[in-house]
């Protein structure tokens, strides 16, 4: 008997450990979402109820940054899923040099994102950097200010995160290909089938699952990516990148609303978790109907 619970026993100390350093901040944060601690009046937090709530409804800065996190998270994630499988893909095919190419393509993923987004800040720089090089030599005679103009800020900031995501969803991709049962395929090419037929009909269903666990990372990923926004824009120019995570930022460590930005951040855990359970109901079904 001892010994059939002694794994619990010894597991118990660590389970415990995590479930503190999770649930306390989490349990803190609801509570201090619902007063109005602010570090521009020193007095005692007073209960203010859903005020923080119906305050962040109420400012414009914060609906646009719903709007942004939303369009950087889905084209990031749309991009990355679709370059990530063709890469997986190719990847997965054998040729001269496959662990070169599969070592380089694990570059981007390995760098740390502050140190990515210092790179880009040089590939994007208006005067030297290499792509207004690139277009001097296509032709373009002007000058085009990649990170520091309202318009495109955010989208070179998605090539940015693009760049450094696609190879994991790649290696997701690869592992689920390698995992594939070998009949299927030998089966359809006695029956004639084509290479398109054979991705379409058998590649494609059978490593649905596989993209939808890339999805459900990429996701959670990019609707919480900081690092490489405000190593690179800060939110700037103006506010054309001021992501939910910036905004959250700027509003608890540098006007200093703690009460606000606490409730911001509770209505970002639970963005996150509607979508990531919305896309793991998806991924049950695809299980189920293979």
């Amino acid at each position: 008997m001892v010994d059939k619970h002694a794994k619990y026993v010894f597991l118990f100390p660590s389970i415990l450990f995590v479930l503190v350093m999770i649930t306390f901040p989490i349990i803190y944060n609801i509570r201090i979402g619902f007063t109005d601690w602010s570090m521009s009046v020193v007095k005692k937090p007073n209960n203010v109820g859903l005020g923080n709530y119906i305050d962040l409804f109420q400012d414009p800065r914060f609906l646009s940054s719903i709007g942004r996190t939303f369009l950087f998270t889905f084209i990031t994630l749309f991009g990355e899923v679709i370059l990530g499988l063709g890469l997986g893909l190719f990847l997965n095919s054998q040729f001269s040099g496959i662990r070169t190419v599969k070592t380089i393509m694990l570059l981007p993923m390995v760098m740390t994102p502050v140190a990515v987004g210092m790179i880009w800040m040089l590939i994007y720089e208006p005067n030297i950097g290499i792509f207004n090089y690139i277009l001097g030599l296509l032709g373009y005679k002007g000058q085009i200010d990649w990170i520091g103009s309202t318009s495109i800020a955010l989208w070179s900031l998605m090539l940015v995160d693009i760049w450094e995501w696609t190879p994991m969803v790649a290696l997701l991709i690869m592992a689920g290909l390698s995992a594939l049962p070998k009949e299927p395929y030998e089966s359809a090419l006695i029956d004639g089938a084509t290479k398109p037929i054979l991705f379409w009909k058998i590649t494609l269903p059978l490593i649905s699952p596989t993209i939808m666990t890339a999805m459900i990372l990429r996701l959670i990923d990019a609707l919480k990516t900081y690092d490489i926004i405000y190593a690179m824009t800060q939110g700037g120019p103006g506010d054309a990148t001021e992501t939910i995570n910036i905004y959250g930022y700027l509003v608890g460590f540098q006007y200093f609303r703690y009460g606000k930005a606490a409730a911001l951040l509770n209505l970002f855990l639970i963005l996150v978790l509607g979508l990531t359970f919305f896309l793991n109901v998806i991924k049950k079904k695809l299980v189920v109907e293979m």
